[in-house]
């Protein structure tokens, strides 16, 4: 996947809209401006689409994890200049907090079968021998299933606002 796609997917997801993208990448600690969000969402074929490299990423996913849970010691954390798919979704994991069950349920609602034995292969060192590169089918999976969950809870609230 790229990051365009998994920056528009989380946007919807998380049913963001500009300020608040401006805001999480604030937090990230790389204020960036309303056009260049808007242009990274623009589809690829747009001529003022712009790439968003991983570095961009990664310090909205470390806004997300501040936003959602704090600054560690403190600090504004330093964004990756180069992330991989586990990374992301180790960060999203961290940022909202998820349980290892957790995933696996939202990897299955997404339509894919996995194991907490198969995911925590995704969580370690690079350099164990057991580690397993999560590929892109995963991590969409995944954020397809985050979103099933997102907007179910979305419909649920609406619900209850209505009945009070």
């Amino acid at each position: 996947m790229d990051n365009n796609d998994i920056l528009r997917r989380l946007r919807y997801i998380l049913d963001m809209g500009d300020d608040a993208m401006m805001d999480i990448y604030a937090k990230g600690g790389e204020p960036v401006s309303r056009s260049e969000v808007s242009d990274w969402l623009k589809p690829e074929d747009h001529e003022q689409y712009d790439i968003v490299i991983d570095e961009n990423l990664a310090t909205f996913l470390n806004g997300l994890i501040v936003h959602h849970r704090g600054k560690k010691n403190g600090q504004t954390p330093i964004a990756e200049t180069v992330l991989d798919n586990n990374m992301i979704l180790r960060k999203l994991k961290i940022a909202f907090n998820f349980k290892s069950h957790e995933i696996v349920h939202l990897i299955k609602k997404g339509g894919q079968e996995i194991t907490e034995s198969e995911l925590s292969a995704f969580f370690r060192n690079p350099k164990h021998p057991k580690y397993v590169a999560l590929n892109d089918q995963y991590l969409r999976k995944f954020l397809k299933g985050f979103q099933l969950q997102r907007k179910g809870q979305r419909l649920w609230e609406e619900k209850q606002k209505k009945g009070s």
